[in-house]
């Protein structure tokens, strides 16, 4: 109880109980600039530890920040949970239950794993800091603070200077992928598109011959089109070609032999072009994952967290009408802001569409919508 109150107090001083609107307003608006000034020294100072190459310290700091979201705040949850519901299960049970999930999550999250199971710990541990706020946060202060963040994401990612902007391109000039304990890989690629890196899978699994290295328009971006004029499905003359590569290959091995006697005996060197070996493909589900992982649509951490945020105080006042509208409000937010990434194909802040939608749909929804569904219903039952 007294962490609580530490915590209220280091983040949200402002909780005096009063009834007015413009008190509650103020004293709202003011823990919410406390809690952005929070929030914009931690990105600074990622972005400095990013900037000096300190790897090893953003490693280790996102590294207990996983441990306490999947073994601390996960046992903290079940906990309550299971006194909820009135269940005892066995201690043992459940401590080797909560030891292999976070095991897992950490080893998905910062080392290798599926890309599906990597997307739902991201999510999972998303979904357990937005508890947090939704618990200690004040009513008021929620709804400020999901306002200041997305005018903030705004700045730090379409400004010259922002600090996100800059940390995205700080990784493209470095050639290097961003942490994936930060970044949300949807493996959703820009609508309607497909890369020819990569192998259909309806085609079939006959062994191709190896082909020269693709030209400036190979490689990218193309119009989901069928197979055969994408060059995705194999030529027709295909057994031909690989007998004839069989043929070129016995040649040449038979021309090295006789090289090498030769160069024994009587001293003449022959020298020959080799030939390019052919390279052994990659399982197909493992060159699919790592293709998805790296070309899909990237989500900021950050903006899974304040849209739970969002959604779970909605659902808090038990509103079904709430909390559908938010949800609605977020998926149409996140549709325009893939419009404009295909279009700009630039970074783009995720936040300030979805949650300033979502934040209208809530006002209008619960204020006016709900209010007045519940009296023509109660209308409709008196006749």
């Amino acid at each position: 109880m007294h962490f609580n109150v530490a915590y209220m107090v280091l983040y949200t001083p402002f909780v005096k109980e009063t009834d007015s609107i413009v008190e509650k307003g103020l004293m709202s608006l003011g823990n919410a600039l406390i809690m952005l000034l929070v929030v914009v020294f931690m990105t600074v100072l990622l972005i400095v530890f990013y900037k000096y190459k300190f790897y090893r310290v953003i490693h280790g700091w996102l590294i207990v920040s996983s441990c306490l979201l999947l073994f601390l705040f996960t046992t903290i949850y079940v906990q309550e949970v299971m006194k909820s519901f009135d269940i005892s299960p066995s201690a043992v049970l459940v401590l080797f239950g909560l030891a292999n999930y976070g095991v897992v999550g950490m080893m998905c999250i910062h080392w290798k794993g599926p890309l599906l199971l990597q997307q739902f710990y991201l999510i999972t541990m998303s979904a357990l800091m937005a508890l947090v706020f939704i618990k200690y946060l004040p009513e008021w202060t929620v709804w400020f603070v999901l306002f200041v963040i997305s005018v903030w994401d705004l700045v730090a990612v379409l400004t010259p200077k922002g600090p996100l902007r800059y940390l995205v391109e700080t990784a493209q000039e470095r050639n290097e992928p961003i942490f994936p304990a930060l970044i949300y890989s949807s493996g959703v690629i820009y609508p309607y598109v497909l890369v020819t890196a990569v192998e259909n899978p309806g085609e079939s699994r006959e062994p191709r011959e190896p082909r020269e290295q693709p030209t400036d328009t190979e490689g990218k971006f193309q119009l989901a089109v069928p197979s055969t004029s994408t060059g995705f499905a194999p030529a027709p003359d295909t057994g031909a070609k690989r007998a004839k590569v069989k043929r070129v290959a016995q040649k040449v091995q038979i021309e090295t032999q006789s090289t090498s006697q030769g160069e024994g005996s009587g001293g003449v060197r022959v020298e020959r072009v080799p030939t390019r070996p052919v390279q052994q493909e990659p399982p197909m589900q493992q060159h699919h994952d790592d293709f998805q992982e790296e070309r899909g649509v990237k989500l900021g951490l950050g903006d899974f967290i304040f849209y739970s945020v969002l959604l779970g105080k909605a659902s808090s006042y038990f509103d079904w009408n709430t909390t559908i509208a938010c949800y609605v409000a977020i998926l149409i937010g996140l549709c325009f802001t893939l419009v404009l990434l295909a279009v700009f194909k630039r970074a783009l802040p995720a936040l300030p569409i979805s949650i300033f939608s979502g934040l209208i749909f809530y006002f209008c929804t619960r204020w006016i919508i709900t209010p007045f569904v519940t009296h023509v219903s109660q209308n409709c039952l008196l006749y």
